[in-house]
């Protein structure tokens, strides 16, 4: 692949000051940024493939090999040995299919191959969100306001608090248990993001016909999964006694694939020195240049082995996908050393560690912002003794 940055270009530039912010570049440094990586993602367009192609067929092969050998394992389930590799082999088989191909082909990203069994119109994947919903709410909404408070509300699903410019409210001191419970559960907590049954709720419309039929579509298609996992496939097992096991196994796989699924989100757009936006700070007729640096600064990585990569969709490269979230997933490790250098150059930070650290970070948020601003608290203890010495003279006088 030919490099994005000029290398005389590179060492001509001055050293600009270290983690500039979204406001410190000028116009023609935003212009320049776009112009650059305009030309990195045409370089990607024009050399996608026949390998490009063999990668997504082949991962996709390897997902229903997993998905069918876990579950053929899981027929003699009631032995500890199988139980463990049936359980990890459709773990992984439902981490595949949500993360590397489910998030990818729905974003189009292998569209161009023109092949109908793998498009982001037909394809149907292991969730409880449909597809056209899914599409709407995350490609439509999230990609395009990212990081923007009350425009995106994947930052922080719409429950929490994620940024001290959110006002704090009591609710968010349970917010650590609430993300817990939501990433237990996650795949329906993302169908109700997905159907914008909180925000509907908060804001007092109540249940519209449209979000009814949607609503209907999404605990018709959860009910199907569900009767799959935990009635089918039991029953199927239960002539070798693996019944109780099977169901097991598959509760156990379906809850490893939403923490699994949360933590890699989680560490795309939460941990510590993340940028979020308010509103008010964009011009409305925002750059492509801009779009890109609001994408750059308000997204991170999680560094690893080709392994991790493939099991976090390749979402460890967040900010590649959130700049060119249509490029197949494959080309996002190869193209993260010129983004890389182009961060450098414009002395911009490329939020980037390893899998724990992220998530710490992520976490260390969460809890974080959970608790009432300085402020807050210094108004309600200050309350509190205007309380008390209102209280005290009554009882002196007792």
């Amino acid at each position: 692949m030919p490099t994005l940055l000029d290398p005389a270009a590179s060492s001509a530039r001055t050293a600009p000051v270290k983690h500039r912010s979204y406001d410190d570049l000028s116009q023609a440094e935003v212009d320049e940024l776009g112009r650059r990586l305009d030309e990195l993602r045409q370089q990607v367009l024009d050399d996608r493939g026949a390998r490009d192609a063999a990668y997504i067929r082949r991962v996709i092969a390897v997902q229903r090999s997993l998905e069918v050998g876990g579950r053929v394992l899981l027929l003699g389930s009631r032995r500890r040995p199988l139980w463990l590799l049936g359980t990890s082999a459709l773990a992984l088989a439902k981490i595949l299919d949500n993360m590397e191909i489910g998030h990818n082909v729905l974003h189009g990203q292998w569209d161009w191959m023109r092949d109908p069994k793998i498009h982001s119109s037909t394809w149907e994947w292991d969730h409880a969100s449909p597809p056209e919903q899914w599409q709407r709410s995350h490609n439509d909404r999230h990609h395009v306001n990212t990081n923007v408070l009350g425009k995106d509300n994947d930052l922080g699903y719409g429950i929490m608090r994620v940024d001290e410019a959110q006002e704090w409210e009591p609710r968010h001191l349970v917010q650590p248990f609430w993300n817990f419970v939501n990433a237990c559960i996650f795949e329906y907590g993302i169908a109700m993001y997905d159907l914008d049954f909180g925000t509907q709720l908060r804001e007092g419309k109540g249940l519209t016909p449209e979000l009814k039929r949607e609503a209907r579509s999404t605990i018709g298609r959860a009910a199907r999964h569900a009767f799959r996992d935990f009635v089918v496939h039991p029953l199927v097992s239960a002539p070798t006694g693996s019944a109780r096991s099977t169901f097991t196994a598959n509760l156990t796989a379906n809850l490893v694939r939403n923490v699994w699924s949360h933590s890699v989100i989680m560490c795309g757009h939460f941990p510590e020195g993340v940028s979020t936006f308010e509103v008010d700070e964009l011009d409305e007729s925002e750059s492509r240049g801009q779009w890109y640096l609001r994408q750059m600064l308000g997204s991170a990585n999680i560094s690893g082995s080709p392994l991790v990569h493939v099991l976090c969709g390749n979402l460890s490269h967040q900010i590649e996908h959130h700049i060119f979230p249509d490029l197949p997933s494959n080309r996002y490790g190869e193209i993260a050393g010129p983004v890389r250098e182009l961060f450098e150059s414009f002395g911009l930070r490329y939020h980037t560690a390893p899998l724990p650290k992220q998530v710490a970070s992520a976490w260390h948020k969460v809890f974080r912002l959970s608790a009432p601003p300085e402020g807050f608290r210094r108004t309600a203890r200050a309350a509190l003794a205007r309380r008390r010495a209102e209280r005290r003279p009554a009882a002196l006088s007792a």
